[in-house]
């Protein structure tokens, strides 16, 4: 294996609009309609968080987008993802109001940085990551 081990990340949601909006208040980004490639999963919506497309695969982080698929239900599923943050702090302060919940404000991790766990709207809990010095 080369590079990073997480490519690709999809955070399933009941409420396409709700998540939406969650997601681009708490991390104050906008995120791009995706077309459904195939109508192989019924009715399909499609969300993409900003990503450099470019070396995306091949450098730090991992590209990703919100879901709704029918037969592919959110919340707590056993895998968390981390979303990039210049200060976690700024986008937990944000998650309450946006109809989210903290389950673990901004801690350190030592010389990894720090990072927020919180629950989005949809029932899925996200972890918020903050990097004080270049990978």
């Amino acid at each position: 294996m080369r590079g990073n081990s997480i490519v690709w990340f999809e955070i399933y949601v009941q409420n396409m609009e709700r998540a939406k909006t969650f997601y681009e208040n708490v991390l104050a980004v906008k995120l791009e309609k995706m077309p459904a490639r195939t109508s192989k999963f019924g009715s399909m919506e499609m969300w993409a968080f900003p990503s450099d497309k470019e070396t995306s695969l091949t450098s730090y982080g991992a590209c990703g987008m919100l879901v709704k698929m029918n037969g592919c239900s959110s919340g707590g599923g056993g895998t968390l993802v981390y979303l990039g943050s210049d200060d976690c702090a700024v986008e937990s302060s944000r998650v309450a109001k946006n109809g989210g919940s903290i389950v673990k404000e901004k801690f350190s991790i030592g010389e990894h940085g720090f990072i927020a766990l919180v629950c989005d709207t949809e029932g899925n809990t996200i972890g918020l990551h903050q990097c004080d010095r270049m990978l």
